[in-house]
């Protein structure tokens, strides 16, 4: 059997072949200990960490009720104007009625009292759901309200002041869906 030739390890000769360590954090944490702060310093970072949070949360409470009143008005706004486009599309409807009401007025048939009675029947389920008329007749023009047709030259009026209706308007609840079509006096001599 072959002798194998062992030489015995000296700790002095362990220093010098192994390598040089690796930092493990155990010096960095060592060091920081020594150069941390008081515990005031930290106990007011914390505090402030804290302010900043409650600061954040109070913000984004906020922000959620504000989205949530918003998307709560909106669904009410989309509630509230959703049959705008279905009564829009009866109005010609109601122009008719009252048509047939103006063209059969002083007849005391019953076909008369029937459409008037229909007419009324008819707007008062309009009027349920938000339909108003808009007032013409006798008014000052308003071009939020109406739209002028024609501008008629009198001094029995005055100025401005809308002498016919020609075609009623309409608004649902507060949003316009028709303007009145009038006729508006034009007075040159505007002492009335």
């Amino acid at each position: 059997m072959a002798k194998i030739n062992v030489k015995p390890i000296r700790p002095q000769d362990i220093d010098h072949e192994l390598p040089p360590a690796e930092p493990d954090g155990f010096e960095e944490l060592e060091n920081s200990a020594q150069v941390q702060p008081p515990a005031q310093d930290e106990s007011e970072r914390i505090k402030a960490e804290r302010d900043s949070l409650f600061d954040r949360l109070a913000r984004l409470q906020a922000e959620f009720e504000n989205y949530r009143k918003r998307a709560q008005r909106e669904q009410m706004d989309f509630r509230d104007y959703a049959l705008s486009d279905a009564v829009r599309s009866l109005l010609p409807v109601l122009d008719s009625l009252d048509l047939a009401l103006k063209n059969s007025a002083g007849e005391n048939s019953e076909l008369h009292s029937g459409v008037e009675l229909t007419r009324k029947q008819f707007a008062d389920a309009l009027s349920k759901l938000g339909l108003r008329e808009v007032p013409a007749q006798g008014e000052i023009f308003s071009p939020q309200w109406h739209q002028a047709v024609e501008l008629v030259p009198t001094e029995d009026v005055p100025d401005h002041q809308i002498i016919e209706e020609l075609q009623r308007g309409y608004k649902l609840k507060d949003r316009l869906l028709r303007p009145a079509m009038v006729r508006v006096a034009s007075n040159p001599n505007p002492k009335h």
